[in-house]
């Protein structure tokens, strides 16, 4: 194990993602991020620019000769998904991220890394940092809050950057150029319920569903991971049916984009069910465990008596909020019959919380295909409101439509080539990019979107593999040599 991980090379683009491990930068916390690549800019004695939302803009005039190549924007987003196994004391907002490399692959310490976005941001900062690199003029734009609302995105102002090219480094597999993404929406509902007094003849429990590998909503939604949300009112629905166990509150998943990992119920069931209870528990964990034991190999599903909550939730409610739950689709809805192996439509029921007298719903809908994306909207309308919950739709963003004829895609094509030996595969991906919100801000922008191997973003699991910056940063360097001109 490797703790040094600023010696790695490219020694400058590590450099400056070490840093980045040390400034907590979770999404919509990510000021101290901002100020970091606000400073450096001006330390290099480049123009910087900050917005009133916070996107950073530095701008770096051409190296001598490649004054008439087209102008490249360079984009990356500064926040990081927070996510850490639940026997990890850490604090996003406050304590650094331990990093380590090892066998290849730099990971974190049982939280996230943030590779995701923060070897893009490091790449942008390592070509403006550099006296050497050959390439024409060169803006790089550090947006915020891409993971939780794409606020950087949706809120940059026409007419500030000037490029003619933008290259999105937030892509997670070395020898992919990616040309297009899906659009998303979040999906809320909200049940109101009435505190009933916790009955003296009931045994308070705890029932805790832990161990699930979670991952990106959009990029792993297709690996057939355990939600937690899912799983946990699967058993909730049996007990409270079969053994008359009442539920008091909730809490499950903590981010819109990321598959749920963990889940708590706290329940009453009458004192004479409580063996029957905990029997069905175990029984339920043997049927998880047997039904995703090639994805989910650490499951774990524990029962534990508790003290008596204040209040239980009413009866009608806790029915309507179950059979919601049950009958709420989630994962992949629809595979695209236009470029296999992408999923066109998907739906991530992230989150189920209890707050005062109310449990909070939020799922995330992605898809290439508006139409379907609305279809889901409709379909999810229609369940939560049967079910007699409030239900909103926001955060809505584009995708992005793929452009086969693109310059930038061929001129990528070819110098990988050259490099290489072989043409990289291009494809879209069903993540929500930020390519298709500033391409509607920036309709003149040729775009492409790359980056180095990133597994299991999102999740505490989050690893780069070392060889494939190495690459990633070859493959960058030969491409800003290479830009065509105007």
């Amino acid at each position: 194990m490797n703790t040094n991980i600023a010696n790695l090379e490219p020694e400058s683009l590590w450099n400056y993602f070490h840093a980045l491990t040390q400034i907590p930068r979770p999404s919509k916390k990510e000021s101290a991020a901002v100020d970091f690549v606000e400073k450096e800019g001006k330390r290099l004695g480049l123009e910087t620019i900050k917005d009133e939302v916070g996107n950073v803009i530095i701008r770096k005039p051409a190296a001598k000769g490649m004054e008439k190549a087209k102008g490249v924007v360079l984009q990356a987003h500064l926040d990081m998904v927070p996510q850490k196994n639940s026997n990890k004391q850490h604090d996003f907002e406050k304590d650094p991220i331990e990093a380590y490399e090892e066998n290849g692959w730099v990971k974190a310490n049982g939280t996230t890394l943030g590779a995701d976005n923060g070897i893009g941001v490091a790449a942008a900062l390592a070509v403006l940092a550099s006296k050497e690199l050959k390439h024409g003029p060169v803006e790089a734009l550090f947006t915020v809050d891409e993971e939780s609302g794409m606020t950087g995105a949706n809120h940059l102002k026409p007419g500030i950057l000037k490029g003619d090219i933008m290259i999105n480094m937030d892509s997670e597999d070395e020898g992919e150029l990616y040309v297009g993404c899906a659009g998303g929406t979040d999906a809320n509902a909200v049940f109101t319920f009435m505190e009933e007094e916790f009955p003296e003849n009931y045994t308070a429990l705890k029932i805790s569903l832990t161990g699930l590998k979670g991952g990106h909503s959009g990029l792993d939604i297709n690996l057939e991971r355990g939600n937690a949300n899912k799983l946990m009112f699967r058993l909730l629905k049996h007990i409270v049916a079969n053994e008359g166990a009442r539920l008091s509150s909730i809490e499950g998943g903590n981010l819109r984009n990321a598959i749920p990992r963990e889940a708590f119920a706290l329940i009453g069931v009458p004192a004479k069910n409580l063996n029957k209870v905990k029997q069905e528990v175990a029984r339920f964990k043997k049927i998880f465990t047997n039904e995703l034991k090639s994805v989910e190999p650490d499951l774990e599903l524990k029962i534990e008596e508790t003290k008596a909550p204040h209040f239980l939730m009413d009866e009608m409610t806790q029915d309507d909020l179950i059979n919601a739950i049950q009958a709420c689709p989630n994962g992949v809805i629809r595979m695209s019959t236009d470029m296999p192996g992408l999923v066109e439509t998907s739906l991530n029921l992230a989150i189920v919380q209890t707050k005062n007298k109310e449990v909070h719903v939020k799922a995330l809908i992605r898809s290439s295909v508006d139409t379907a994306k609305e279809d889901v909207e409709s379909t999810l309308e229609s369940i939560f409101l049967l079910a007699g919950a409030q239900v909103w739709f926001d955060g809505q963003y584009p995708g992005w439509k793929p452009n086969m004829d693109s310059e930038i895609l061929k001129t990528m094509q070819t110098v990988y080539k050259n490099k290489w030996g072989k043409t990289p595969e291009i494809k879209a991906i069903h993540a929500g990019l930020e390519c298709g919100i500033l391409g509607s801000t920036y309709p003149n922008w040729d775009m492409i979107s790359f980056g180095p191997t990133i597994n299991f973003p999102h999740s505490p699991d989050e690893m780069v593999n070392v060889e494939s910056v190495r690459k990633f940063w070859e493959f960058l360097v030969a491409t800003l040599e290479n830009i065509p001109t105007k």
